[in-house]
């Protein structure tokens, strides 16, 4: 197997390319710092940011996928993930794990001294997300903990300090993730009973997840406003704030309890859409307004 292949198997279990979920915050959090304070743009502090957030997401996935490879293996969704499928090894995708952990810490000593301090917390709750569908059935929320503190840490990086903006940011990604992970999980309802997993589909059923859901993002579309009215927000903030809820609600609308089987890959690219969306509008408007 030569380094290509490789570097496409790890890239496939940790689904790096859902890191299209946080990094847009992250760097919505980063531009925020720099049009606010008195710090300079420094491409090496952008690069150390983005390497965390790599690092962070291959720690977190690759752990998850290492954590739930026996549950993987049952459920026919997911047995062909590498770890079931014998593409990688246990032992080596907690090699991977470790690794990258330890590289996160690294780097984050190499940013600052806050942002290192704060790492092993970080990692904490990145590692701990993938243990708690076994006990409890928020586990939707932790899983948004874990992507939301993104843009706090890339404020971080920048300024050493917390600020509101950034904390509202985090509360942001932490419902609009929880909201979309819970109807993910609609398609593990009855697996997840009949295992003994946790999730709010498993407890609450389809109707009942699909409000939570909605409940929840409800709450992010409030974030989304106080955000910019924190910082005087102009007409492109509320173009991607407009775009951002119009993506929200147009999800909720495609998926509803007699439309399960609509979800698959295009409800990722939804959400993906979405970030991306509102951190273009929202880093051009506080680059013009700040």
């Amino acid at each position: 197997m030569n380094y290509t292949q490789t570097v496409a198997r790890y890239g496939s279990l940790v689904k790096f390319s859902h890191t299209i979920f946080a990094l847009p915050f992250a760097l919505v959090g980063y531009t925020y710092a720099l049009c606010t304070t008195d710090a300079t743009f420094s491409t090496l502090l952008l690069v150390k940011i983005l390497l965390a957030m790599v690092l962070a997401r291959n720690t977190a996935m690759g752990f998850n996928r290492y954590a739930d490879r026996k549950i993987d293996a049952l459920n026919p969704r997911t047995r062909s993930r590498e770890i079931p499928s014998g593409v990688i090894s246990p032992r080596k995708a907690l090699i991977f794990v470790l690794v990258n952990a330890a590289l996160f810490m690294a780097d984050a000593l190499w940013i600052n001294p806050l942002a290192f301090c704060l790492s092993p917390v970080a990692l904490i709750v990145l590692l701990g997300y993938s243990l708690t569908k076994r006990f409890t059935a928020w586990c939707h929320i932790v899983l948004g903990v874990a992507l939301g503190i993104a843009p706090v840490g890339a404020y971080i990086a920048v300024t050493g300090h917390f600020a509101l903006f950034p904390i509202l940011l985090t509360g942001l990604v932490v419902t609009w993730c929880g909201g979309f992970d819970i109807v993910y999980a609609l398609q593990d309802i009855e697996f997840d009973r009949s295992h003994a997993l946790h999730s709010v589909p498993a407890r609450f059923g389809v109707r009942g997840g699909i409000a939570i859901s909605i409940l929840l993002h409800l709450i992010t579309v409030y974030a989304v406003v106080v955000a910019g009215l924190h910082y005087g927000a102009g007409t492109l903030y509320w173009i991607g704030t407009t775009l951002f809820v119009g993506l929200l609600l147009f999800q909720h609308l495609f998926i509803t309890p007699a439309h399960i089987a609509r979800l698959g890959r295009s409800f990722g690219l939804l959400n993906g859409l979405a970030s991306v969306c509102y951190a273009t509008f929202a880093i051009a408007d506080m680059i013009v307004v700040l």
